[in-house]
């Protein structure tokens, strides 16, 4: 009857659990002196209301948006994250069916052949050895089961579940990476397009002003010191050509193995020349609140936070006694038929208490091990936050600057194309020489490659501002 009831007692702290509750993150001082709204927006025209997912389509770019969709289905990283996805998930199901017993089924038939023993002193035959032939059928089911008694098995699958969640949260923040880094590649192949043939048409007007200044050369007005000048400056503007053609290889390869590809399998589809996708009137950007809740970065090490927590508590639970269950049930005999008599069965049931109490701190030692685990976590996630923030607002002040940098770029271009004009109607009228008006359309040239370049730089800091945003990724329908 006392064992009885000591058992009882035990059952009853089944619904104990040990180590702390997980109550959320915590309030970072970031997250508490957090404005409402971005510092470094300045005169950008943003919308408060937070991006969509497939931000790139603002691009309008349909050759972008095949390629990232490609990539999102093809590329070995975001292979890598669904694999570990599938592990971590398939780990939390583990843990949580460790919670229940584990039944097995046996069966069994041996033959033994055995030495018989004849008691019977008086027996002439007694020096005699007899030897009997037996069969054995048996039908058998085992379970076990520990009773958790101080939760450390199910803390145990917190932490799995935990760690499943941050799993995804990784998955999102591949995602995230790789439509910013296709994105980026593909606004550098592009700008490398427009410069490879604004530089061409450089390396032709300098190829007439060198022809036009050896034929004055040749005529006596001019000096061989200014057909080496000019020789120089067209060898350099040929120059210029090899990295920028060593530049679009490099992206259109670094497109395919993105997408999946070898490289070369998309040199068809991109080489041809198309315009530089520019970035929309409006940037949507929401606010420090949201941002810090839509990161996958910080949603991971949310929780691997709380994944530590549970830890914790299951390392506590393994200082407490631990009790289980041993259960056998078992019919057969020396005949097959009796496998059918029900009413005939051999059971036990064997309960069992252990308990580590002298461990000599080896327990107490995984608890300060867990504690400073969770303290390590808990570190990284208040860095996460304050890296997002810090990445947010560097992003949206590089944006500021460089829309700037367009703009004034923009008008030295204008005004280099009206100089152009002014200087063809000059040319026309016998004011101006060939070699002059040319020198001016050179100079177009050259402000046209700087504002593409400018552009490309501008487009790359909205992808940018994206990427630090974390938009790019979706909530699964059934996660």
């Amino acid at each position: 009857m006392k064992q009885h009831l000591f058992l009882a007692s035990l059952l009853m702290l089944a619904g104990c659990m040990s180590g702390p509750d997980y109550n959320g993150p915590p309030q970072t001082a970031a997250q508490a002196g957090a404005p409402p709204a971005f510092q470094r927006t300045g005169d950008i025209p943003t919308d408060a209301e937070a991006g969509v997912a497939r931000w790139w389509e603002a691009l309008g770019d349909p050759s972008l948006n095949d390629l990232i969709a490609r990539a999102l289905a093809n590329n070995p990283n975001v292979a890598v994250a669904q694999a570990r996805l599938r592990q971590a998930r398939a780990n939390f199901r583990l843990e949580r069916a460790n919670l229940l017993p584990n039944v097995s089924g046996t069966t069994m038939y041996a033959h033994a052949h055995l030495p018989g023993v004849n008691f019977n002193q008086s027996d002439s035959n007694s020096n005699q050895s007899n030897t009997t032939d037996l069969n054995l059928y048996n039908l058998g089911f085992d379970a076990r089961w520990e009773i958790d008694l101080f939760g450390g098995q199910r803390r145990t699958a917190e932490a799995a579940e935990a760690q499943a969640g941050a799993a995804e949260a990784n998955l999102a923040d591949v995602k995230v990476s790789l439509s910013a880094e296709i994105a980026q590649a593909y606004v550098n192949l592009r700008d490398r397009q427009q410069r490879l043939q604004l530089n061409g048409q450089s390396v032709a007007l300098e190829e007439q002003v060198l022809a036009l200044t050896r034929q004055r050369f040749a005529s006596g007005t001019a000096s061989a010191a200014d057909v080496a000048d000019v020789e120089s400056e067209l060898e350099s503007t040929r120059a210029d050509l090899v990295p920028l053609n060593a530049e679009l290889d490099a992206y259109l390869n670094e497109l395919a193995t993105l997408t999946g590809q070898a490289p070369g399998a998309l040199d068809a589809a991109l080489r041809p020349l198309a315009p530089l996708p520019l970035p929309p009137a409006q940037i949507p950007v929401g606010d420090p609140a949201s941002l810090l809740q839509r990161r996958p970065d910080i949603r991971a090490a949310e929780r691997n936070l709380a994944a530590a927590t549970a830890k914790v508590g299951a390392a506590e639970a393994a200082r407490f006694p631990r009790l289980s269950f041993m259960g056998i049930i078992g019919i057969g005999g020396t005949k097959l038929s009796d496998l059918g008599h029900l009413d005939d069965f051999a059971a036990l049931v064997a309960p069992q208490l252990s308990w580590s109490f002298l461990d000599f701190g080896r327990n107490r030692a995984r608890v300060t091990q867990a504690e400073a685990a969770r303290d390590e976590a808990e570190a990284q996630y208040r860095a996460a936050v304050l890296a997002a923030l810090r990445d947010a607002e560097d992003s949206l002040s590089r944006f500021r600057n460089r829309r700037a940098a367009v703009a004034t770029l923009a008008r030295s271009e204008a005004s280099a194309s009206q100089s152009v004009q002014l200087n063809a109607q000059r040319y026309q009228a016998g004011t101006i020489t060939l070699v002059n008006y040319l020198d001016v359309q050179r100079r177009h040239l050259a402000a046209q490659q700087q504002l593409s370049t400018a552009k490309a730089n501008l487009t790359n800091d909205f992808v940018a501002i994206q990427k630090a945003m974390g938009f790019g990724w979706e909530q699964p329908a059934n996660p």
